[in-house]
């Protein structure tokens, strides 16, 4: 290929890039300055801790691993496997114990009250 072609192409990347890093962080400052002081009393932040903001909550929360399309449903599918991994080893009927006690802890039925097990027998209960 040409390489005049490749090399706008990589200044047209790195030019949006920055607009794209720009915007972020005077948005992010934006809403910091309008919100934090009224909400919370928190001073007003300049340009240069905002994006020190940004770096702090990425690694706190996102991580430097890159975007993992489709990461909770991967890790969803990973850990339906492994349960039915290990419900085959179970004899018929554990499985069926298994069952219907996964169906009185987390059934729709028991939501927001005690399972009936541990409301009969109140010392069976760890302290």
């Amino acid at each position: 290929m040409n390489r005049k072609f490749w090399l706008l192409r990589g200044l047209r990347f790195f030019f949006f890039a920055a607009l794209f890093v720009t915007v972020v962080g005077f948005a992010t400052q934006a809403l910091w300055n309008w919100l934090m002081p009224a909400l919370f009393r928190l001073p007003a932040i300049t340009l240069g801790q905002t994006y020190g903001l940004l770096l702090l909550s990425r690694i706190l929360f996102g991580g430097f691993r890159g975007g993992q399309p489709g990461g909770w449903a991967r890790k969803r599918r990973e850990w339906k496997q492994r349960m039915a991994g290990r419900m085959e080893h179970l004899s018929p009927e554990a499985r069926e114990k298994f069952r219907q006690q996964m169906q009185s802890r987390c059934g729709m039925a028991s939501w927001g009250r005690r399972p009936e097990t541990a409301a009969e027998t109140p010392a069976q209960q760890p302290a």
